[in-house]
């Protein structure tokens, strides 16, 4: 385990699909934000993680105006982080306008996704990777805190 204390602790937002391309008021399957969390507390001390579900688990179920305020509220959160992880094995308008948010206010963005050469992925996002082992990997050997952390909190300060 590669543990690295940092000057400031980072704030991850942790973006990714949720309804993504379904036509019904289901969720696709958060996991993937469990395995990410986990992931960075185990090799970041005192990152601060902003993750969307696990703040508004039973968003589903809010009223119009519950479910926009969190929506606004999630969206503008994006441009605070640090660092914006998107996980998108499926095309998420959320997401898109949350990396969107995050790339307009110097975030450091990775996109975990197939989806290579779209437009909204291609051009905001620092890093793209093809699944999410590849960065559990990155946080296995050192790379994401050797390169990655300080790269995504130099450019919040540029």
């Amino acid at each position: 385990m590669n543990v690295e204390k940092f000057s400031e602790p980072l704030r991850v937002f942790i973006a990714g699909v949720m309804q993504a391309n379904r036509r019904d008021t289901l969720m696709e399957s958060q996991d993937y934000r469990v395995m990410l969390s986990d992931a960075l507390r185990r090799h970041i001390p005192d990152v601060q993680l902003i993750d969307p579900w696990a703040e508004n688990p039973n968003s589903l179920e809010y009223n119009d105006d519950q479910a926009r305020h969190t929506f606004l509220t999630m969206t503008n959160k994006a441009s605070e982080a640090d660092l914006l992880i998107a996980y998108l094995p499926l095309p998420s308008m959320g997401t898109a306008m949350e990396m969107w948010q995050a790339y307009q206010h110097n975030t450091y963005i990775i996109a975990i996704t197939p989806f290579v050469n779209h437009w909204a992925i291609r051009f905001t996002a620092n890093d793209v990777l093809p699944d999410l082992e590849s960065l559990l990997g990155w946080l296995e050997n050192g790379r994401f805190q050797q390169e990655i952390v300080p790269a995504a909190l130099a450019l919040r300060q540029s």
